[in-house]
């Protein structure tokens, strides 16, 4: 299920997942689901999205951004920037401005859209250590009912901790990777729920941590649905991490000029935040 299709020979084969430029996401090979990922501040990764949905052309695009109601109105309403903007409040929600996601709306076309956003109750549910009860039916076949192996928690903490500005109290990260495992299953239960809905193919617009095949939302539905057809697109910056996480393909970008990340983090509580990117 988690494929490497490259573009020019289509060949399924996770070895040859590679790197690629941004002209390659005007040809990315078929998939059922295809997840592409971003840094949320960056413009050209957003400008890359819309793309890859112009090219695609989705039955359905799944935001991590948008609750369910939020994309309810994006469906009936027909409005479209800073109008659309302002009828799903989008200032109060706590993402970056609305300008820097509005080549992806503007993108869509006829797609319906669906919205994944994790309410704060269920990410403290998940927090306190009831996982499986703020994710409700089915966790077991999103694997959110058996604890990680005990390497990936201790890996998963540490880069929470690295994510956080080394800020966080260590008695905090197992409930910051409980969180981020509740948003995985929680964005591919919604984008299996849109393939289920309209078929090929639905786009997930998320942010690079989810887009990861090992534990993101591709990990996520090669355990509830094997027989799904996923792509996997990371999109990061130069220097912005160690070693490329896992994807099927990835582009690199330069950095945006932004504010210190952890100046931000220190005036906002921890577990409204998101550590997976």
């Amino acid at each position: 299920m988690l494929i490497a299709v490259l573009a020019g020979g289509l060949m399924a084969a996770p070895a040859q997942a590679r790197q690629m430029t941004s002209v390659g996401m005007v040809a990315l090979p078929p998939a059922d689901i295809v997840v592409l990922g971003e840094v949320h501040d960056n413009p050209k990764h957003h400008r890359n999205q819309a793309r890859a949905i112009r090219a695609l052309h989705p039955r359905a695009v799944v935001f991590e951004m948008l609750t369910p109601e939020q994309a309810e109105i994006v469906n009936r309403s027909g409005l479209k920037g800073d109008e659309l903007a302002q009828a799903i409040g989008w200032a109060d929600s706590g993402w970056p401005d609305f300008a820097l996601y509005a080549p992806v709306f503007a993108a869509l076309g006829d797609a319906r859209v669906y919205g994944a956003a994790v309410p704060d109750a269920a990410i403290r549910q998940a927090m306190s250590g009831d996982l499986a009860g703020a994710f409700g039916v089915d966790a077991a076949g999103y694997g959110l009912t058996v604890p990680l192996p005990a390497e990936e928690e201790s890996v998963r903490e540490a880069g929470q901790q690295e994510a956080h500005c080394n800020a966080l109290p260590d008695d905090m990260l197992p409930g910051m990777v409980a969180a981020q495992r509740l948003r995985d299953a929680a964005f591919a239960r919604t984008a299996a729920q849109a393939f289920a809905d309209v078929g090929r193919s639905v786009i997930v617009i998320t942010g690079s941590g989810h887009a990861r095949t090992d534990w993101g939302i591709p990990g996520v539905l090669s355990l509830a649905d094997p027989d799904l057809l996923v792509l996997s697109v990371g999109q990061i910056e130069r220097g912005g991490v160690p070693a490329i996480p896992p994807f099927d393909l990835w582009l690199v970008t330069a950095p945006v000029p932004r504010d210190d990340p952890c100046a931000g983090f220190r005036a906002a509580p921890a577990e409204s935040s998101d550590g997976g990117g």
